[in-house]
C-alpha cells in the first residue's frame, strides 16, 4: 500500500510540472513574437477574406484599429494573458497559407506524424536495450565490438542522408518499399470510404479494425524505410547508454556473489543486472523521444510522408512567413512531447522505486 501511494505522488507531482513547463515555453514563445512591431503583427489579424491590395491609408486605419481592438499595444503580461485564454477555448489563430484555423490544421495531421513516432520509439526503446545488454556483458567480444562499430555509423549519418540512401536502394533500386503513407491503395480508400471508418487515425490499426489487411500491409510498407531511419540514431545512443550501465554493474558485489553460487549467466543478466539498468536506460529512451518528436519533421520531408512537417514547411516557405502556424506548430510539439516524457517518467517510477524516493526526498528538503 506504502508502495502505490509513493508511486501515486510521484505521477501527481509529474502531472503538476506538466501546466509549468506550457507556462514557461509559452511565455518564451510569446516574448520573441512580441519583438515583431505591432504593426506587423496586426498583419495577422487581418481576416480571411480581406483584400490585400487597398490604398494605404486606408490600410493604415485598418492597421490602427485591429492594434486598438486586439491590445496589441498593452504590456507584455496583458497581451500573453490574452493570448493564452485564446490557446486555451481553442482559437490558435488563422493560416492564411492555407486558408483555415490553425488548431484545425493541426489536430489533422496530428495521427499521421504520430504513427510514424510511434513506431520509431516501439522499435528503438526495446532493440537499444536489448542489444546494450548483451554487448555490455561481455566487453571487447565480438558482439560488443559489432554493436559499437554499428552504433558509430548510425550516429555519424544525417537522417536525411540515411533517408536519401534508403530510397535511391530500397525504392529506385529494389520496389519494396515506397516513400508517402499510402501508395496506389488511396484512391481505394477515397471510393470506400462508407466502409472504411478511420477509427484511431493510424492506418495500421485501423485497417486491423476495418478488417482491411491490405490497408495495414500496405501501411506498413511505407512506414519501414521512415521508422527505420528515424530510430537508427536513438538506438545507437540508448544501446551505448545500457551498454556502459551494464558495465558498471557487472563490477559490482550481488554480481560476483550470484556467479560464485553458481547462476547461469543468462538468470543473472535477466534477472538482476537488467532490472538495475532499467534507469539509464528509460532516462536515454525520455530524451531520445523528444529529441525524436522534433526530429520527426526532417525524415517526413525526405520521404513526402504528408504530417506535420507538411504544415511547418508551407508556413515558412512563402514571402511572408506565417506566424500563427508556426507559432501552433512549436506550442503543439510541447504538447506531442509532455505526454510521452511523463509516460517514461511513470514507467521509471515503476522500474526503481529509488527514484520516487529521491524524489520524495528533493521535495522535503525544498
Amino acid at each position: 500500500m506504502k508502495s502505490i501511494l509513493s508511486f501515486l505522488a510521484f505521477t501527481l507531482r509529474r502531472l503538476l510540472i506538466i501546466p509549468v513547463t506550457l507556462l514557461v515555453v509559452t511565455m518564451a514563445l510569446y516574448s520573441f513574437f512580441m519583438s515583431v512591431p505591432a504593426e506587423e503583427r496586426a498583419a495577422l489579424y487581418l481576416p480571411p477574406n480581406q483584400p490585400r491590395i487597398m490604398t494605404q491609408e486606408k490600410m493604415d486605419n485598418l492597421i490602427n484599429r485591429i492594434i486598438a481592438e486586439n491590445g496589441l499595444d498593452d504590456p507584455f503580461l496583458q497581451q500573453y494573458g490574452n493570448w493564452a485564454s485564446g490557446l486555451l477555448q481553442g482559437d490558435w489563430g488563422y493560416s492564411p497559407t492555407f486558408n483555415a484555423p490553425v488548431l484545425e490544421l493541426l489536430q489533422r495531421r496530428t495521427a499521421v506524424t504520430l504513427e510514424l513516432a510511434f513506431y520509431a520509439l516501439l522499435t528503438l526503446i526495446p532493440l537499444g536495450v536489448i542489444s546494450g545488454v548483451i554487448s555490455g556483458w561481455r566487453p571487447g567480444s565480438k558482439r560488443d565490438n559489432g554493436f559499437r562499430t554499428t552504433a558509430f555509423i548510425a550516429t555519424s549519418i544525417p537522417p536525411f542522408i540515411l533517408g536519401m540512401f534508403l530510397l535511391s536502394i530500397f525504392y529506385v533500386g529494389l520496389g519494396w518499399f515506397p516513400p508517402g503513407r499510402t501508395g496506389l491503395l488511396e484512391l481505394s480508400l477515397r471510393m470506400s470510404t462508407s466502409t472504411f471508418q478511420p477509427i484511431t487515425g493510424f492506418l495500421t490499426i485501423d485497417g486491423l479494425l476495418n478488417g482491411r489487411l491490405d490497408v495495414t500491409t500496405d501501411a506498413l510498407r511505407h512506414l519501414a524505410l521512415p521508422v527505420f531511419t528515424l530510430a537508427l540514431a536513438h538506438w545507437a545512443t540508448l544501446g551505448r547508454v545500457t551498454r556502459v550501465a551494464v558495465i558498471n554493474e557487472t563490477s559490482q558485489s550481488y554480481v560476483m556473489a550470484a556467479k560464485a553460487r553458481g547462476l547461469r549467466q543468462r538468470q543473472i543478466v535477466w534477472r538482476h543486472v537488467f532490472r538495475n539498468v532499467l534507469l539509464p536506460a528509460l532516462t536515454s529512451s525520455s530524451l531520445s523521444a523528444a529529441s525524436l518528436i522534433t526530429g520527426v519533421f526532417v525524415v517526413e520531408v525526405v520521404f513526402n510522408y504528408k504530417g506535420l512537417s507538411e504544415l511547418v514547411t508551407a508556413s515558412l516557405r512563402g514571402y511572408t512567413p506565417d506566424s500563427a502556424l508556426a507559432m501552433g506548430f512549436a506550442i503543439y510539439s510541447v504538447l506531442l512531447v509532455l505526454p510521452i516524457m511523463l509516460l517514461l517518467d511513470m514507467l521509471k517510477g515503476l522500474a526503481d522505486p529509488r527514484v520516487r524516493e529521491v524524489d520524495t526526498v528533493s521535495e522535503g528538503k525544498r
